[in-house]
């Protein structure tokens, strides 16, 4: 007999399936589940899954959001900076670590981390080619894509309390 306990918290659900033994834990790797608890909140996951633009406000002097690409890969939340330039939501993140993300009516605070790892790079790679294939969108994601584009990678972690 198996009983299922949801373990539920500000961080997404995360569900453990026990066994007849009591000294095996089965932990059940969801979509939504981040196994380094920087997990969003399970409602973030299913707006990102609805909505193709997500706001982001980075560092303590910007007063509004900018609407922008995130991907989800293995419940891990990123974004490229497709303008590159020296004055953006990717630089200031980079220098004061902290901004906000919006979805909805819902607002989290986040940090943001450079993502250096290649192999993950390209898991997002594959992440944007797959979620932004509509016509308007194709050359983007195309060039988003590009190897250059890499290093303006950005992962977003909701902000401890």
């Amino acid at each position: 007999m198996r009983s299922v306990i949801n373990y539920s918290s500000t961080i997404s659900s995360h569900i453990a399936r026990l066994d007849n033994c009591p000294t095996e834990v089965k932990i059940t790797n969801y979509p939504f589940m981040n196994t380094k608890n920087y997990s969003f909140p399970e409602d973030f996951y299913q707006h990102l899954a609805r909505h193709t633009l997500t706001g982001i406000k980075a560092g303590k002097d910007r007063t509004t959001f900018l609407n922008i690409w995130m991907v989800n890969v293995d419940g891990r939340i990123f974004a490229r900076s497709w303008g590159k330039s020296n004055r953006s939501w990717f630089t200031t993140l980079l220098d004061e670590k902290n901004g906000q993300i919006k979805y909805g009516d819902k607002v989290l605070n986040i940090t943001g981390v450079p993502c250096k790892d290649a192999l993950l790079n390209e898991k997002i790679d594959q992440a944007y080619r797959t979620r932004y294939t509509t016509p308007e969108n194709l050359p983007y994601s195309i060039g988003i894509t590009q190897p250059d584009y890499a290093d303006y990678t950005m992962e977003f972690r909701v902000a401890p309390l």
